[in-house]
């Protein structure tokens, strides 16, 4: 199924305290035209240096948040309102912030959600590019002993795992089998820390924001009276104690396994940094904002490079192509109306490039879709399969000997109309050596800088009798 980008109606604004700063600051969400992305603005700022996309290659810091800058503008604890925003499936949005750090409000996402929400989704006009992982991406950090996989998955799918050794927290894990359930089951999961580092971090001025409303506080050791009121004085509050076991001042905890759902939260946020929205099952043991973002600049290093070798091919209607029509006619057992690949302008042992004009005058346009000519998408995929045919004939001696016959169409997706006045652009690559005459090949086919089709395709090589 087809799926559009989203933005918000409207905007929509919050205001609380940074944990970190201890500054006030105003967030407002704005709608954003397709193809925007994510983009934060210091509205404190002057000019036009205040604005900075969520980019995990601009993340400066990872210690106990994530802070993205670019020049003079600097964002810090990003990860809890990204996670709202990727996980609402926004991909379009405006962030206005009057200080250096998001507030931290209740240590989760469920506000920022809430406010989203209340804005209202907007599906704009643009198809959602995602990126498919194909292939295993495995990250591990020898010092923090943090292992992330990311696998082939038809949807976004994260499992967290968590193991502090603790006698209170154990081990834990939570997933979701889709990113429709995050605005329900983990966005209300609040961050956490253990009462010896908070105890480090307020001594050190570190949390100037902190208050036992938002975040959960894991009582590790054995706590007496006088560091109460210690805590207590630090936190202005009358007093603090410890009713439930493990708990700082009696918090209860919304889910059983909340640290592992607020860890799986993180994750979403920060590898909402890639800037890509992914399919693919992501597993985590015992991960961290610095992992998290290293993570993610693996991914978008890998999207990257796979949309470098998927670049369209360059066309020039001007040169002389490998073969026009009469010479595919001679290679394929096609004719009019059934041939529907025009050129073919570059061919190699594994790869080739055809091409094919879509012309109002098509016989197919006749009768499908006639008041709003679109051409069919099985069409497409036999035009694709005439290409394949071409580069796989090519692999043996004398062609006219030898037909091919597809025995298999895979993961075919159509992204994109293609109508008359289009020029479709092919590229067919043979994904393993061929073997006992059966041949595999990734096909793209392009309009424009636009990929419109894709697929897999098996075809058997079979000498004439």
């Amino acid at each position: 199924m087809i799926q559009y980008q989203q933005t918000i109606k409207s905007e929509i604004s919050l205001e609380g305290v940074g944990l970190h700063t201890g500054l006030t600051s105003t967030v407002v969400f704005c709608p954003a035209p397709p193809k925007h992305g994510i983009q934060f603005e210091r509205s404190d700022l002057p000019g036009d240096d205040n604005k900075i996309y969520a980019d995990c290659d601009l993340v400066t810091d990872v210690e106990r948040s994530t802070t993205i800058e670019k020049g003079t503008t600097k964002i810090a604890t990003v990860e809890h309102i990204l996670a709202a925003v990727a996980g609402l499936e926004i991909d379009n949005i405006i962030i206005k912030v009057s200080a250096a750090e998001i507030p931290i409000l209740d240590g989760s996402a469920k506000p920022f959600v809430a406010a989203l929400k209340e804005a209202g989704i907007h599906q704009q006009n643009e198809i959602k590019e995602y990126f498919t992982l194909t292939e295993n991406i495995e990250f591990y950090d020898e010092e923090k002993k943090v292992k992330m996989l990311a696998i082939p998955s038809e949807e976004y799918q994260i499992t967290s795992m968590i193991d502090f050794n603790s006698k209170v927290l154990g081990s834990q894990h939570a997933s979701f089998e889709h990113i429709s359930e995050f605005s329900t089951e983990f966005a209300d999961a609040r961050t956490f820390c253990f009462l010896h580092e908070l105890e480090y971090l307020l001594k050190n001025d570190l949390i100037k924001g902190g208050d036992l409303n938002n975040a959960i506080v894991v009582v590790d050791k054995v706590v007496k009276p006088d560091e109460l009121k210690r805590l207590a004085k630090m936190f202005n509050k009358e007093n603090i104690e410890v009713k439930q076991e493990g708990i700082l001042n009696n918090i209860e905890l919304r889910y059983a396994n909340e640290p592992a759902r607020h860890k799986l939260l993180d994750i979403v946020g920060d590898l909402a940094l890639i800037g890509t929205p992914l399919k693919a099952k992501i597993i985590a043991s015992r991960p961290g904002h610095k992992t998290n973002v290293a993570f993610a600049k693996k991914i978008k290093a890998h999207i990257k490079e796979q949309k470098k070798k998927n670049a369209p091919p360059s066309y020039d209607p001007n040169k002389k192509p490998l073969y026009a029509t009469k010479d595919i006619m001679n290679i394929l057992p096609h004719a009019s109306p059934m041939l529907l690949v025009d050129k073919i302008i570059e061919l190699t042992d594994t790869k080739v490039v055809a091409i094919k004009n879509v012309t109002y005058n098509e016989p197919f346009f006749r009768g499908h879709f006639p008041s709003n000519p679109i051409m069919p998408g099985v069409l497409i995929i036999e035009a694709m399969a005439q290409a394949g045919g071409i580069l796989a004939l090519n692999t043996v001696d004398e062609p006219n000997n030898y037909e091919t016959y597809f025995m298999k169409i895979e993961k075919a997706r159509f992204k994109s109309m293609v109508v008359p006045g289009d020029t479709l652009v092919f590229n067919l690559n043979l994904m393993q050596p061929i073997r006992r005459g059966i041949c595999e090949m990734k096909g793209t086919a392009y309009v424009g800088n636009n990929i419109v089709t894709e697929a897999i395709l098996m075809a058997q090589i079979a000498k004439v009798k």
